[in-house]
């Protein structure tokens, strides 16, 4: 395996076999430490508590030794557009920083989220694309502007073992929140989930489609696999039937670099895209996931947090074991 920057650049089989490792990891079935003696590089350009912690645990347990660096923080400023005159606040080029680094280490995991500025050129994923076209030893996205394929592993885990690796009924839900966030988490649960065969509904107000390539990705990976993807604006009747609910906001890419409008266009959608329980009655007993952070009562309300249905906390712990069968899949 080379890298590992979305699940779509990879077989069910694949992926399949991830996933098998991680529960072996994590019923202690495995005691190889295939990082032993090496180094990983974890780049972070925004901040992080799962990934960050789940990834130096990984890495530990595994035997390795993990460097974290924060660009701007505790090593150089970076610039990754090509062709570009550096004389302002940029310090090194991606150019000569990722291959330095490839010189040290054994693997690089990244973390970039998307500034909401330029919808044709972020979702090209060009600081991740940079770090593995320079790269000579495999890149793990740990999130970037449209991609988070470790959360979707660990979703695909965490519903695998709720319902014993059967295909379900799955709600990708559109939540309202604060302010405007990345498309990366739904993108790769739509794409993990379909390529599992999964029965997806994907529900959101209109102005919120997803980026039409993906949505023409997950429904050929759905139909290869013999899954489903259907779209609906109904926030109500979504909800009926559904085994899983998956709730997670994202912004519009039709207000990409004007944030202030897009806030006004969503703010009378407050209310209406909170997933609470009087919703979560109508599903049929679903469990309840989010990637975390989550704001309470704004995106889903504490009883819905709290309740026995709510597999959160798995969900978060899953990350661990997922990205120990990823590295050791990329480094073993």
């Amino acid at each position: 395996m080379k890298h590992f920057l979305t699940t779509s650049d990879f077989t069910q089989s694949d992926l399949s076999l991830i996933l098998e490792k991680a529960t072996a990891f994590k019923k202690g079935n495995i005691a190889d430490k295939p990082l032993q003696g090496k180094s990983i590089a974890l780049v972070f350009f925004n901040p992080s508590l799962r990934t960050r912690v789940s990834m130096q645990v990984a890495i530990y347990e595994l035997g390795g030794n993990a460097i974290t660096l924060e660009p701007g923080g505790n090593s150089w400023t970076l610039e990754h557009r090509e062709g570009v005159v550096m004389d302002t606040d940029r310090t090194e080029h991606l150019k000569e920083f990722v291959r330095v680094l490839s010189r040290y280490v054994s693997a690089i995991g990244v973390r970039t989220f998307a500034k909401l500025q330029i919808w044709d050129e972020e979702r090209q994923d060009p600081i991740l694309r940079s770090f593995a076209k320079y790269s000579s030893v495999p890149v793990i996205n740990l999130e970037s502007a449209m991609f988070h394929p470790c959360q979707a592993m660990a979703d695909m885990l965490t519903i695998n073992e709720n319902y014993n690796r059967q295909p379900q009924k799955i709600l990708l839900t559109w939540a309202w929140h604060p302010k405007a966030l990345p498309m990366a988490v739904p993108n790769s649960f739509l794409l993990a989930g379909a390529a599992f065969g999964h029965d997806i509904r994907v529900a959101f107000p209109n102005g919120y489609e997803l980026d039409e390539n993906i949505l023409e990705t997950a429904e050929k990976l759905a139909a290869e696999s013999g899954g489903r993807v259907e779209f609906t604006s109904d926030n109500i009747s979504c909800y009926e039937g559904v085994n899983v609910v998956y709730a997670k906001s994202w912004g519009s890419k039709n207000f990409y670099g004007n944030l202030d409008a897009e806030a006004e266009y969503r703010k009378n959608l407050r209310d209406q895209w909170r997933v609470d329980s009087a919703k979560m009655a109508i599903t049929n007993n679903a469990i309840f996931m989010h990637c975390l952070p989550v704001r309470r009562n704004v995106v889903v309300t504490d009883e819905v947090l709290d309740s026995p249905r709510s597999v959160i906390i798995d969900e978060a712990e899953n990350r661990l074991h997922v990205q120990k069968a990823i590295l050791s899949e990329v480094c073993g």
